[in-house]
């Protein structure tokens, strides 16, 4: 509990060294680069200099259950926050980064508050109109980025569990589109729908001689 407790603060204590620059900042992450299936996610999120959001983590150390715990309490403790996306078919005209960039910017363009900065994980940073910040593991180390990284994940996830009411055949509500075991037996079975990324299953197709 002890380290939790680090953590937890450490995300804040990160946020308020921003704010001595930028008073008004954005945290902005994706969600759904790897997967051979459904959009890509981003989510930008501006928090107020006083929140708290007990258990607040990077998005990806949390259960399924925690993330949509804290989904909610987020939207009703930020100033503002936005969802966007970047669908299959940008993915695969565009490629996945540039997908990826394209949400995030949707996502701070989204923000009924203009923020000053935008901080963004990872090490690439979407074109945006005011400074942008990239920070690698950002979502393990700044509050802001680590509440887009929930938002955005729980709306994927969402958006895959819509999608699995469609194509129940492919089991996209458990593996959320990722290439598991199931999910690649099932594309074996069934072929691709429109919810899949055809250039993720290139090497699959090369090795099944397909």
């Amino acid at each position: 509990m002890a380290r939790a407790l680090t953590v937890y603060q450490e995300l804040f204590d990160f946020d308020t060294e921003v704010r001595t620059h930028f008073p008004v900042f954005c945290g902005v992450d994706e969600a759904g680069r790897g997967p051979l299936a459904g959009d890509v996610y981003a989510a930008a999120v501006i928090l107020p200099p006083d929140v708290t959001i007990p258990g607040l983590n990077d998005s990806k150390k949390l259960t399924e259950a925690r993330r949509e715990a804290l989904a909610p309490v987020i939207r009703e403790k930020a100033l503002a926050w936005s969802i966007a996306l970047a669908s299959v078919e940008e993915i695969e005209r565009l490629n996945i980064l540039q997908a990826a960039l394209l949400a995030m910017h949707r996502a701070v363009e989204g923000l009924e508050i203009q923020p000053e900065f935008a901080l963004t994980d990872g090490n690439q940073p979407p074109v945006l109109p005011m400074p942008v910040g990239t920070l690698v593991h950002g979502d393990a180390k700044s509050a802001s980025i680590a509440a887009a990284s929930v938002l955005a994940k729980t709306a994927r996830d969402a958006a895959m569990r819509e999608l699995d009411d469609l194509y129940p055949q492919y089991g996209f509500a458990a593996h959320k589109g990722y290439g598991t075991k199931a999910h690649y037996d099932a594309i074996a079975a069934y072929g691709l729908c429109p919810a899949h990324r055809p250039s993720f299953l290139k090497k699959y197709y090369e090795r099944n001689g397909k």
